[in-house]
Formats: structure tokens, sequence, C-alpha cells
């Protein structure tokens, strides 16, 4: 790769700070603080500082400048802005995440051949080190993303590296913090790590010094004993040794009055604090911050990510997670340590000292996805009863018949989603059936609800191919329920009311001779529905004779269910819609459009139903980050937020209802001005950052919403079914014979038995 011109390079990293300021600036009019005078259980009585690794490194290139612009533009006014120094070999102290340059920068590409191999920690390390490189040469290179999962499309920006300096001056931070965690390594290499330290201070306000080293901590105490500058020893691992004391970090943290002779204050892995199990379930919390706290040292907490893996108690959502440190009722760190500060600032400035006795702001209204199905096997009763512990104003059932006419609440058609029905005894009842999917299934009119009972139900996994799954203690927990068992657990709770889903109703009255409409009309007269006012009933569906038909049946409100992405939607389609629904539902993708999960705008979609006062609501929303686009950070509140703040939708359709109840709690909803952290994503607002080169490839646009879409046959009477239509397949077929079975038939079963085979080896 060609030198990069430095004058270039500064060119570019202005420009895209100023894009980064124009992105803020269009959302937030003033920064100031929402919060009122709280009480703090830190060690000083404030609230937890919030300290920037390397700018917004979980989004930019780590000490990039626009990490550290938009750090200081999206968090708290008070963020911390932390710098990770390295010395070069003309002792230039740069902000930059590690010793080597290998992974953050391109220098592999520009210096192919000049890598070395040292010993650090007294392991042999081979790699780009910075001790090799003057600050000129290293004005060719730039910094890239360095953690792989991690988008690396900014990195056509060719940010450069910079000097402390220069971050300092760029940005002026209401705090700086360096972290020294080499510092004998420099010294091998004849570099004075004390001694640029001293001289940095002179020039620019050092807030914090940290380091895991004691030694380099201890040599310069007495140079800061009286100014402002606050010393922090870094603990890594319990069971890494501290090469000057020659004492493990655990063996360290038992003797903190020890650490108090040089440091006012300890950094510890957020494990020291908050433990977790080989399962990552948590485990009771420790007494570091208590016992630090009586020594007089504050306590500063790393290692938080919202990608990276944490505690299944938290269920992929990393506002909680900050939560549980500096407000849990007993201990307050005094600082986090992030790689998105928004999500921090948030959890402090807007999610911190709550009233969970309020049900918070009426909109939206949070609706289940079969139930509360996040956390446990949906469409059971622990997940419906989690759903309504969480907050939830509707629970949902997706209706589905069995063999003896029993509507019952399951999150398919298709038992192999959802039970292992697969490892059962009826898994040799798998069939196709075109009607309804293009792959085999065992489906619910094949078995009794009592035979249905007995199988095993599956917590859902949508993101596993990224190797997350869902709270794995419980993949198996809970009992399947009948509509009538969920409407009398419904109607002893507070709830707003009911969701009821109903599919494949054309096709269960025509092939099978089930009548799902009658059957929950019947169901929801007899649990007294029909006579009480308290709660409301929904029916949603996707299809349009289905909502007519309990227009003309019934007084229940009716939501539209728009089954695709959609780029727009004409007026003929909604006053079509309008004329058998109250509402409708639409994905997230035919409001704000994505191409490789970066946001490329909005559509006028909601705007036009609205306008026909059509309610919207907007599904399918999940805590996982990998389900949610670049410019919500992987932070399912700012996705939440930026749907129902940038988008103005009504209600969202989520598997995580406890992440949306606690959204609607937050504090700064009631502010007259947001606060930067709680204002929503600019749609194509980071796409504006992306070079030509690193552009993902442009999509074809989602299609267009017509009155075509709407229509659709007359609903079919319910057909009279025979005992030998009982026996036959549900295609409607007889069961193919091996005397009679061609080469596709053999096919079909080879390949019925392979899925079958791969969905049981998900399911255990």
């Amino acid at each position: 790769m060609p030198g990069l011109n430095p004058a270039m390079s500064i060119f570019r990293a202005l420009f895209i700070v100023c894009v980064l300021h124009s992105v803020v600036t269009l959302q937030v009019s003033a920064q100031r603080s929402t919060k009122k005078a709280t009480s703090w259980q830190t060690l000083s009585g404030n609230e937890p500082l919030v300290i920037a690794r390397g700018g917004f490194s979980g989004l930019l290139p780590d000490s990039s400048s626009a990490a550290y612009s938009i750090a200081m533009s999206t968090s708290s006014p008070n963020v911390v802005l932390w710098c990770d120094v390295q010395l070069t070999k003309d002792a230039v102290g740069i902000c930059f995440p590690d010793l080597k340059l290998d992974n953050s920068s391109s220098i592999a590409d520009f210096s192919p051949n000049t890598s070395s191999t040292y010993l650090v920690n007294g392991v042999s390390t081979k790699g780009w080190f910075t001790v090799d490189y003057d600050m000129d040469f290293l004005q060719n290179i730039f910094l890239t993303q360095g953690i792989y999962s991690r988008t690396n499309r900014f990195d056509g920006n060719m940010f450069a590296i910079q000097a402390v300096e220069d971050v300092v001056a760029q940005n002026k931070p209401s705090g700086v913090w360096l972290n020294i965690q080499h510092s004998s390594f420099f010294t091998q290499h004849k570099l004075n790590m004390r001694s640029y330290v001293l001289s940095v201070s002179k020039s620019v306000i050092v807030n914090y010094i940290s380091s895991p080293e004691v030694g380099f901590l201890r040599s310069i105490e007495a140079r800061f004993r009286t100014s402002k500058t606050k010393l922090v020893f870094r603990f890594l691992g319990a069971r890494d040794t501290e090469l000057s004391t020659n004492q493990t970090y655990g063996s360290l943290l038992k003797n903190l009055t020890f650490i108090k002779t040089f440091a006012s204050g300890i950094l510890v892995p957020k494990s020291y604090i908050w433990p977790v199990t080989t399962g990552q379930y948590l485990l009771p919390h420790t007494s570091v911050v208590s016992d630090a706290h009586k020594q007089g040292l504050e306590v500063y907490a790393s290692d938080f990510a919202n990608d990276a893996s944490f505690s299944y108690n938290y269920s992929y959502n990393p506002l909680t997670e900050y939560v549980s440190f500096v407000d849990n009722g007993e201990f307050s760190v005094d600082g986090v340590l992030s790689d998105f500060p928004l999500t921090a600032s948030a959890a402090i400035g807007c999610f911190s000292h709550m009233d969970n006795k309020s049900s918070g702001e009426d909109t939206p209204t949070v609706i289940s996805h079969n139930g509360a199905s996040g956390m446990f096997p949906g469409c059971t009763d622990l997940a419906y009863n989690q759903a309504i512990a969480d907050g939830a104003n509707f629970i949902d059932c997706p209706v589905q018949m069995t063999k003896d006419g029993v509507p019952v609440c399951l999150t398919s058609i298709n038992l192999i989603e959802g039970t292992a029905v697969a490892q059962s005894t009826f898994g040799s009842l798998s069939v196709n059936i075109p009607e309804i999917q293009k792959n085999p299934g065992i489906f619910t009119f094949n078995l009794t609800w009592e035979e249905i009972q007995t199988l095993k139900p599956v917590i859902s996994n949508p993101s596993f191919d990224y190797q997350l799954v869902r709270n794995p203690a419980n993949k198996n927990a809970g009992s399947f329920v009948s509509l009538a068992d969920f409407l009398t657990l419904a109607l002893s709770k507070p709830l707003s009311g009911v969701l009821i889903n109903i599919e494949n109703a054309a096709y269960l009255a025509e092939k099978q001779g089930l009548g799902v409409i009658d059957a929950v009309i019947d169901v929801l007269n007899r649990s007294g529905y029909k006579n009480q006012t308290a709660q409301e009933v929904i029916i949603q569906s996707t299809n349009k004779a289905v909502l007519t038909t309990f227009k003309a049946q019934s007084g229940y409100k009716r939501m539209y269910m728009v089954d695709e992405d959609i780029s727009s939607i004409d007026d003929s389609s909604i006053k079509d819609i309008k004329s058998f629904a109250d509402s409708v539902a639409i994905s997230k993708e035919s409001i704000f459009p994505d191409e490789q999960l970066f946001l490329t705008g909005s559509t006028k979609v909601v705007p036009r139903l609205k306008s026909f006062n059509l309610t919207v609501y907007a599904y399918l929303f999940r805590n996982e980050f990998v389900s949610q686009a670049w410019d919500f950070f992987s932070d399912p509140i700012v996705e939440i937020n930026s749907y129902v703040m940038g988008a103005d939708i009504d209600g969202v359709i989520t598997d995580f209802p406890a992440t949306a109840a606690s959204y609607k709690k937050s504090k700064c909803l009631e502010a007259k001005e947001l606060p930067p952290y709680m204002t929503p994503a600019l749609p194509g607002g980071l796409l504006q950052l992306v070079t030509t080169q690193y552009l993902p490839p442009t999509e074809a646009p989602n299609p267009s919403f017509t009155v075509a879409d709407v229509s659709e046959p007359p609903f079919p009477p319910v057909s009279k079914q025979t005992a030998s239509d009982a026996n036959s397949t549900s295609a409607g077929g007889p069961s193919p014979s091996k005397s009679n079975a061609n080469v596709g038939e053999i096919a079909g079963v080879f390949f019925s038995s392979l899925s079958l085979f791969f969905a049981s080896v998900l399911l255990i």
C-alpha cells in the first residue's frame, strides 16, 4: 500500500469529525444535564464516571480522531477520554490500544517485512512494535478496526495515529486518562515512560494515570502527591503475576492497605465485582467495592462492551449490566471503562434511580412475541408470566390447532420450531405441505393436545450462527398452554389486553376441517372476554379474510400484519386495510431500510398509515446486538428509541418485553431537552462516514405495497373430514409406500430425515 500523505490524512480526519458533529447537532440543539441531584453510593457521593476507552471504540477505530469526537458528542458532559499510551522510537507518546501495531493499523500492508520478536512480560512475542518506528514514519500508516467482529467500513477514512497532546488539544475533554500498560517493556528498549508522563503532565491536564505495574506507580507517586492527578492501580487477571512485587493480582487485592500507599483508586475487571459461573450466570457480588471504599480507594470497573459476551442474567441488554454496577442498592463503582460510552452514559443519566413502581410513558405499547421468548421457550407458562412481570402491555398467543380441535398457543404450526418433537416418538410424522412451507415439518394438527403436552419446549436462538444463545439453563423450561389457559392467566393480571395471532386459517378449514376462527371466538366467549371491558383483544393476521370475518362476528380490535419488507404503500391499499383493521404491524426494515446493517434512510410508510388513523406497530425487536443496525451502537434501547422518537411508531413487538418496558421508564423522556445519549439515530448518518471503496454493495429496493398485496380469495367454509381423510397425510394424499416410491419421494424422505437430524442437534 502506498504511503498516505499526512496532509490528506489530517484533512480526512477533520472532515469526518465535522460530519460526526453535524449528525449529532441535527439531533440535539443543546447538550445539558437533565439529572437531578441524586445520592450515589460512590466514594465521593458523585455520579460514576464514564470513561471512553479509545473514544467510541465499539464502533470506530480505537484512538482515532472520530472515535474520540463521537464519544465527546454522544456521552455524558463529563466523559473522560482514555488513552493507552505507547512510546515511539523517538519517545513520542501516542494513543494506541496495544504495544503491537498489528491488529489496529495498516502497518502490515505498508511495511510488511519489518516485524520483530521481543519479550513482553517474559513471553516471546512477534509483531510490529511502536518502539521500532519514529513518529514521522507512523504518519504513513492509519488506524483500523482491530476487533474483527466489528465493522471495518470506517477504515477507508485513514485516521492518523495521534500524539497524546493532539488528542487533548482537539477534543478539550473534561477529563483525560492515561493508561500505562507496559512501562517495563519500554525501559528494556531504553525509553523512559516515567520521564514521558512527567513531561506530558506539564503541557496537558492529566486527570488519571493507571498502570498494572506497582513499580511504575510508586516511581511517580511523590511527583503527583500534591496534584489533582489521580493514580489508579490496574488489576489484571487474578492469577496473573505483577512483576515488580512477584505477587499475583489476586493476592494484591487482599492487601488494599498497601495499594493505598501509592494509588487513590483501583481499576478492576468487572468479574472481580460480579463474578460469573462457567455457564455465564451471575454469582453473588463480591465485597471488592465496599472493601476498597473503606480504605478510601475509588473503584473503576473495566471490560464493558455492548458486543462482548456477558452474563445471561442481563438478557443481552448491556444497559442492564451497567445499572447493576452503579445502582444496585448496595454499592456503586466510581466509574466504568467502556467501548460504548453512550450506553454507559444513558445507564447512569437516564436509567439509574428510576421509579420502578411507575409504568412510565404511554408510548410505545409493548407487545410480547411468544411471551418473553428471549428468556424462556416461547409460548410457555414461564414465558408468559415473565412477559407480564417484565411490564408487557399485551401478551400474545399464536393460535395453532391440534388434531382434536383444541386451539393452543405455539410459536409455529410446525412443531419442529419451538419443541423437541424431532427427538420424540413423533419424529416420524414429518410431511411436506407446500401450502404452509417449503420444508418438511411435523404439524400441530398431526398430534392431539394431550400428545403435544408431552413434548419438551425449546428456546429460540435466532442468533445461533453468531454463537449467541439464549438462557441455556432454561432452554427446555416451562409448559405449553392452551388458548383457554392463556386467557385465564391474562384476565388475572393487570394487562392492557391480549393479542391473538391467526395464520393458515384457510388451509386448516379447507384441508383439515378445523375452524380456527370459530374455535377462537368460542374460547374467548367462554373465558369471559366477550362481556368484559378491562382488557382489549387484538386479533392479528396477515390475511384480510381472517380479519374481515372477525369484524363481522365480533367487536374485537384487528391488526393487519404486513409480512414482507416494503419501501412504500399506496393509498388504495391503506384504504383497503382500513376497511377491516384498526392497526398495522410492519417490519423494522419497512421503516428504516438498511444495506448490510447500515441504515440508508427512512420510508414514508409510517406517516402514510398514520394519516389514515391507523395505529402502527413495528416488529421484531431483539436484544442481541447482531440483530441491530450499526447505527444503533449495539444498544437495544437506542434502537427502540430511534423507532419511537425518530419514526413515531405506536408500539413494539419484542422477544424482550423488559427492555421496551424499561425504556418507557427512562427519566430522560420527561426532560424538555434530551441529552445526546437519548436522541434517536439519524438514518443514513453513519453511511455518510463510509468512504466509497468501503461502501456496502447497493441492494435492490424493497417492493412497494399495493392493493393487490392485500387482496385474497374469500374465506373457504370448514370442510367435513371423513375417517379416510383423517388417516391420510396432511398433504392431502396417501403416504408413499416402498413399492411405489419414486426417486423424488425417496429424496424427499432423505431430506426430511436430514432436516430432523439437524433440528435435533440444535435443540439438544
